[in-house]
């Protein structure tokens, strides 16, 4: 790369020799960019086309040697420039230290941290407005120098115990979560759990999912709730025809033999795998227990003593670890290895069912035909068909959109009289039915911002005045208000995430909406670039306006953000908030907001302006990258049950790109994800007698 000064005397020639951003040896002090810099002397060379290559948004990637003596000679002195007052080692705002990358060496060692800045920049939203902006030429250079960043191969690397923290198949060995213990007993059993069977809730981790191992501690409360599931469960197994093949062959030997049978199969698809002969002589030592202790006390009357005595090997296999937990073998040798063929089916079956594998699955588990990448495509489009699939929409979708606690949501019924729980049940319903058939049937990922559909029954209809859709669903099933369809909505009121009635309401409080949530709502969970918590001592909303008038909504807000203090998270978040003014906190629309006219309009930080949900899901919309890439995260998190590393960003990149190459069709996530290294391999630490 040519490198020159003001002093030399080819520097025309140099830099029309020059294919890449010239690194300019321009003092700190010196108050003009080097950039602006650049371009006037680009100008002057008549190399005005080569500067736009060494700047266009395509760069190629640098040495690390490179890429630092880049940052120290261009991007350092933007930086202190423009960022250094609010974001210096004192009193960041935001938490964001930018003065700790004080030099080539720190910017290359916290490289993944620029991704942050560089999209603030991009969107506008740093400099603040107070402030001098960077050009465009100046975002340009930022952004060619970030896309030119050398990257780190870890696509390949194996795990080390200095490395294992990290290691993308470092997993927490853990229970089944809440769901996926009721799930797991209803398709066993075949009828769900009562709702009198409660079961303790679990906490979340990694990404923010129940599935993550760290945070599925087992309790004393668990195992009592355990017990409870394991007699009604055995119980409802144990049906009128499983009593009857029991009591066909007459003697207690034929008896022992049909109950081993049956055990032999209960425990074949309870722990997920091929039993052992061992194991079912174990199971069987109970039988024959509760058969003893039967003939020394009085039975008649009673069932047969086999009918009683087999409860209790069945109760063994529900109580058993086989069963509560996700039993992954682990070698002593420790190290990488691939998950077994029962493990695989196992994970597929989480993944998409929060479930047990079916007889297909374990049929194919058996044979090993579910280590071939094309039996595990088939079986993807095979399950996803599956209206089990649904409980995608409930696990993983509930809980990236921060549903998971809806019922905690009580609207103060003085101000919303209308509201009861039955509504707000329909609410969370919808919310499932959204997200889990964007997967079933195969449909554009970015319908979950600016899809043109709802998923309602008739009593959500008539909430949301939808009058033609609940006049479509009363007649046509006028006696049974659960029905649920899809309905398009033309005129960008209603579809995707942001408007669906869960959403609105979590969003809201007890009396009023809360355009401060609802814009806090949005970065985080739909574009992925959340805001820090306020900090301590941060003042309310003042309620009157200088004038002594009591002030709309909009005015505490605009009152409030005169705080600089505050003004940096609320400039980002309440324009985006105020686009949802026209839904209540009870998700219905409106045009008043008591005596004042609602106004939905919004600035964003970058200029941008809007009014209404439509223009906001269509702005929200233009921020797709960044929305699929959160979104894949988040559900890579998921399936994986632990945080991310850097060890995981080859998946991300291959989910985005097979995203991109399939139209945006969102099932293609779920294939890629199911072939993916860490999905079907772990991460083990040797034993200490291996070592």
């Amino acid at each position: 790369m040519a490198r020159f000064t003001s002093t030399s005397p080819n520097r025309c020639t140099l830099a029309q020799r020059s294919v890449k951003l010239v690194r300019w040896p321009i003092p700190i002090r010196l108050r003009v960019s080097p950039i602006a810099s650049a371009m006037r002397f680009a100008r002057r060379c008549a190399v005005v086309v080569v500067f736009s290559v060494a700047v266009s948004p395509v760069a190629a990637e640098q040495s690390e040697a490179e890429w630092s003596k880049a940052y120290e000679a261009t991007i350092l002195p933007l930086m202190k420039s423009h960022c250094l007052d609010c974001h210096g080692e004192k009193d960041a705002e935001g938490e964001f230290n930018i003065a700790q990358f004080n030099d080539g060496k720190m910017a290359i060692k916290h490289r993944d941290s620029f991704e942050r800045i560089v999209k603030r920049i991009e969107l506008g939203e740093m400099p603040p407005e107070d402030s001098e902006p960077f050009t465009t030429e100046q975002k340009q250079a930022i952004q060619t120098w970030f896309d030119a960043r050398p990257k780190q191969k870890l696509c390949d690397e194996l795990a080390s115990d200095s490395t294992q923290k990290w290691y993308r198949g470092n997993v927490m060995s853990r229970r089944l979560t809440r769901s996926e213990y009721r799930y797991a007993i209803e398709d066993l059993v075949g009828t769900p759990l009562p709702d009198s069977i409660s079961l303790p809730s679990d906490g979340s981790g990694g990404e923010g999912f129940d599935t993550n191992g760290d945070s599925l501690f087992l309790s004393p409360i668990h195992l009592e709730s355990y017990l409870r599931a394991a007699d009604w469960a055995v119980t409802k197994w144990l049906s009128a025809e499983r009593l009857d093949e029991l009591t066909k062959s007459d003697d207690a030997t034929s008896f022992r033999k049909s109950a081993q049978d049956i055990v032999h199969r209960f425990a074949r698809r309870a722990w997920r795998r091929p039993t052992e002969e061992a194991e079912i002589e174990r199971l069987m030592t109970l039988y024959d227990a509760e058969i003893k202790r039967s003939e020394t006390s009085e039975t008649e009357g009673k069932q047969p003593a086999g009918v009683n005595a087999i409860s209790q090997p069945l109760k063994a296999i529900l109580l058993s670890p086989h069963f509560l937990f996700v039993v992954e073998k682990e070698a002593p040798e420790g190290g990488v290895q691939r998950l077994t063929a029962h493990e695989l089916a196992m994970r597929l079956s989480l993944f998409l069912w929060s479930s047990i594998p079916d007889a297909e699955l374990s049929q194919l588990a058996d044979s090993g035909q579910i280590l071939n990448n094309e039996t595990v495509k088939t079986q993807v489009t095979r399950m996803l068909s599956d209206p089990r699939s649904d409980r995608l929409g409930e696990n993983f979708g509930l809980q990236w959109l921060g549903l998971t606690d809806l019922k905690s949501k009580t609207p103060d019924q003085e101000v919303f009289p209308d509201f009861d729980n039955a509504l707000l049940a329909d609410m969370q319903h919808e919310a499932t039915s959204f997200v889990s058939d964007i997967f079933r049937q195969d449909r554009r990922l970015l319908d979950l911002i600016d899809g043109d559909h709802v998923i309602i029954n008739q009593r959500l209809a008539e909430h949301y005045g939808l009058t033609e859709a609940a006049d479509g669903l009363a007649k046509s099933k006028s006696d049974d208000a659960s029905e649920w369809k899809r309905v398009q909505v033309e005129d960008g009121r209603r579809g995707g995430v942001m408007t669906l009635g869960a959403v609105l309401v979590k969003t809201s409080h007890s009396r009023r909406t809360s355009p401060v949530l609802r814009g806090q709502w949005i970065l985080s969970e739909v574009v992925g670039s959340p805001v820090p918590p306020p900090p301590p001592g941060v003042p309310p909303l003042e309620e009157t306006t200088a004038g002594g008038e009591v002030a709309t909504l909009r005015e505490q807000l605009e009152i409030h953000r005169k705080n600089p203090t505050c003004a940096s998270c609320h400039n980002r978040m309440d324009p985006l908030g105020f686009g949802l003014e026209n839904f209540d906190a009870l998700g219905r629309w409106r045009t008043m907001d008591g005596q004042n006219p609602i106004d939905a309009s919004g600035r964003l930080p970058s200029g941008q302006t809007f009014s209404g949900p439509a223009e906001l899901k269509s702005l929200v919309a233009k921020r797709a990258d960044e929305f699929r890439k959160h979104f894949v995260k988040k559900l890579l998190g998921f399936a994986l049950g632990r945080s991310l590393s850097k060890f995981d960003d080859c998946v991300v990149t291959e989910c985005l790109k097979q995203l991109e190459s399939h139209d945006d069709h969102a099932a293609i996530l779920i294939e890629t994800i199911c072939l993916s290294y860490p999905f079907q391999h772990r991460y083990f630490k040797a034993s200490v007698d291996a070592k």
